[in-house]
């Protein structure tokens, strides 16, 4: 999911004027739906912590889900594994969930550094009917 290179500046900033080899990834701006459910246990067989809940809650209905593949929702449940273990207290695993968090662009600055913009969803009006201005000139 990462792409490699430096982080894009803003425009007219940029030092390299040619194109960027990588380009943005456009994606509207509407919760996912159809992710994979949260196992109920962790791995030591207690229940799913109520944080871990509401973390994959907020993670499961990223926009850019809709770009993953089985694999990165296998990556995305082993990170849940992972952030119930730091839930409970073990916090040696924080590095490690910042880490993945940053694959799974969970924020705004881990998204732009994927280079994922979330783009507003414009509704379309239904398509109004014209008059013709011709119909009324000999009135």
């Amino acid at each position: 999911m990462p792409v490699a290179g430096r982080k894009p500046k803003a425009a007219g900033q940029a030092v390299n004027r040619s194109k960027p080899a990588h380009d943005w990834t456009e994606v509207p701006d509407v919760p996912h739906s159809g992710a994979p459910k949260l196992p109920a246990r962790t791995l030591l067989g207690l229940p799913m912590p109520a944080p871990t809940k509401r973390w994959w809650a907020a993670i499961s209905t990223m926009p850019h889900c809709a770009l993953w593949t089985p694999a990165d929702w296998s990556f995305a449940l082993d990170t849940a594994l992972i952030a119930a273990q730091f839930h409970s207290g073990d916090i040696k695993v924080g590095t490690e969930l910042r880490n993945r968090e940053r694959v799974l662009g969970t924020t705004v600055d881990f998204r732009r550094d994927l280079r994922i913009r979330y783009v507003p969803v414009e509704d379309e009006l239904p398509a109004a009917d014209v008059t013709r201005l011709s119909d009324y000139r000999d009135l």
